[in-house]
This record gives C-alpha cells, structure tokens and sequence, in this order.
C-alpha cells in the first residue's frame, strides 16, 4: 500500500478586497465552502467527488505576487464557462480583463480571466 497517497492540493489566492473576491469567485460558480477572519475555502462542483477543484483566498495582498499568480482551471468545455462568465457579466461587474477562448499550439483551448486583485486564471480544455 502507497501511504504517499495525495488527497488534494490547493493554491493560497491573495484577494486584495476580500469581500469583493468572495464574491467573484461565487459569480464564476464556485462554492463558499467556509470563511473565517482571513480565510475562506471555496471550491467547485460536489465536494465529495473525484477532481474536486478549490483554493484558499486570502485577505493578504501584494501587488507583485498577485499580479505574478497565474491559476490552471482544466475544464470540460471551455465554451460553456466563457458563456457562463460573459452571461453573467462578470467582466464589467467586476471591472476586470478577459479574453475570449483561443486555440492554442500546446492542444489546449483556453481564455484568461483576471481577478479583482489581479490574479491571472486560465480556463482551459484539453484539444486533440
């Protein structure tokens, strides 16, 4: 038996605006599982199933480290989660730059989405 077993991995997200990150991240669809001080867990889909995705946002913020942080979604259809972000206005609610799904020479489909404070996400599917 490998007892070098992983259960999951999650990145620190700095949020510059805390209240107002929580709040983006619930917009794109993910789940406020808990927050607490300086903390909150948000992840996305059934928390119990295999290749539940979350992070960690935190009330921390340094404007190079933000804006340094890059964050990989892989999803099954791209085109659904850039519909969902433009249906939900989150661009000009948010104030925030992103940039519709293109082909890519690495067999990846993908759009970038920056967070309020900064934080680049890349929202990718898998291409053959």
């Amino acid at each position: 038996m490998n007892t070098l077993n992983i259960i999951e991995l999650k990145a620190f997200v700095p949020a510059k605006d805390f209240e107002l990150s929580k709040q983006f991240y619930q917009d794109m669809g993910f789940t406020l599982c808990w927050s607490e001080g300086d903390l909150a867990y948000l992840h996305y889909g059934d928390h119990g199933s295999h290749g539940k995705s979350g992070f960690l946002l935190q009330r921390f913020y340094v404007k190079e480290f933000a804006e340094n942080l890059m964050m990989h979604l892989l999803v099954e259809n791209v085109d659904a989660w850039w519909e969902n972000i433009q249906g939900k206005r989150i661009k000009e609610k948010y104030s925030v730059r992103a940039e519709p799904p293109e082909q890519r020479s690495w067999k990846m489909k993908d759009f970038v989405l920056f967070d309020p404070s900064g934080v680049l996400w890349r929202i990718a599917q898998d291409t053959p």
